[in-house]
């Protein structure tokens, strides 16, 4: 099968490099997909699970990309809620080969039923922003209507499903970003938009929330504005500075099939928005990993045509 492979840290996206490799075989409570679109994040390249095992070895050339759209091939024993020939969406280990090739082995639990009127460019985008816009709010930030929230990054790809999710459950949100972002953000529904090259954030007053995709001095003013009993939700590693009387949380996202399949469901009704800004072929991949601008949105890759 066709793959990205990368194997130098050093070289970052531009290391990668098309190749073949033997398709994948299914382990106990594994599926096999055929990948129709996937989704990746640059900063996959720096995580250590792209380049070691869960033992510390080396295990390039790796596969990157986590994120899928596709369809089941095959079955093995331990898998349950899926079957062959079903269109699927899903977010794979970091520890194993990834997406960004024709087929992959996946953990059946790990995936999500697509269904049909859903195309697989858009499956191929939910599965990392809008899990970790959904846990990050919900499960860490406990988020309630009312309240006042504070969503950097508010055009991209996590913090566009952030903003949105964030206004369907009745929260008041600020959108942060650039000032080419201000409209984008508040079409995602922010009812406040901060230029963080030229507004004072500390403007906003109180919030009850900060969503963070940021970090470092970002990250550490708006630890200040947390009110009492409030969250700073990071995705960006440990926080810096911890709110006074609030928490400080920072998480990794991680597999929902019932997360999934609400956030699916959000696209199917139209309350929820997608956010890709580049597709590209499996064959044009490393350009399109390699962009010479800034890309605000998504980009997916369109493994089967």
């Amino acid at each position: 099968m066709k793959a990205i492979v990368v194997t130098d840290q050093a070289a970052g996206t531009a290391g990668m490099k098309l190749v073949e490799r033997p398709e994948p075989q299914a382990a106990i409570n594994d599926v096999i997909v055929q990948v129709h679109a996937s989704g990746f994040v640059a900063t996959e390249l720096s995580w250590p699970s792209t380049w070691t095992d869960r033992l510390d070895r080396d295990r390039t050339p790796s596969i990157p990309g986590h994120e899928l759209a596709g369809v089941v091939t095959a079955l093995d024993y331990g898998t349950t809620g899926l079957s062959v020939g079903q269109r699927v969406i899903g977010l794979a280990d970091w520890y194993r080969d990834g997406t960004l090739a024709e087929y992959v082995a996946i953990e059946a639990r790990n995936l999500a039923p697509l269904p049909g009127d859903v195309d697989f460019t858009v499956g191929a985008s939910l599965p990392i922003s809008g899990l970790t816009a959904w846990q990050g709010l919900f499960q860490h930030g406990r988020l309630q209507a009312g309240q006042r929230v504070l969503v950097h990054g508010a055009a991209g790809a996590v913090g566009s499903m952030a903003t949105q999710l964030a206004r369907e459950f009745g929260a008041h949100v600020i959108g942060t970003g650039r000032a080419a972002d201000r409209q984008a953000v508040l079409d995602f529904g922010a009812k406040e938009f901060v230029d963080l090259d030229s507004d004072a954030m500390e403007g906003v007053g109180g919030v009850d929330l900060v969503f963070d995709v940021i970090g470092g001095d970002v990250g550490k003013r708006s630890a200040r504005l947390v009110r009492a009993g409030g969250t700073l939700v990071s995705i960006v590693g440990p926080v810096e500075a911890r709110p006074d009387g609030g928490l400080a949380v920072d998480f990794v996202v991680e597999p929902d099939r019932a997360q999934l399949s609400e956030i699916v469901q959000r696209v199917r009704d139209g309350r929820l928005r997608i956010n890709i800004d580049n597709v590209s072929t499996l064959d044009d991949a490393v350009p399109a990993l390699n962009p010479t601008k800034r890309r605000k949105g998504k980009t997916i890759i369109r493994v089967r045509a």
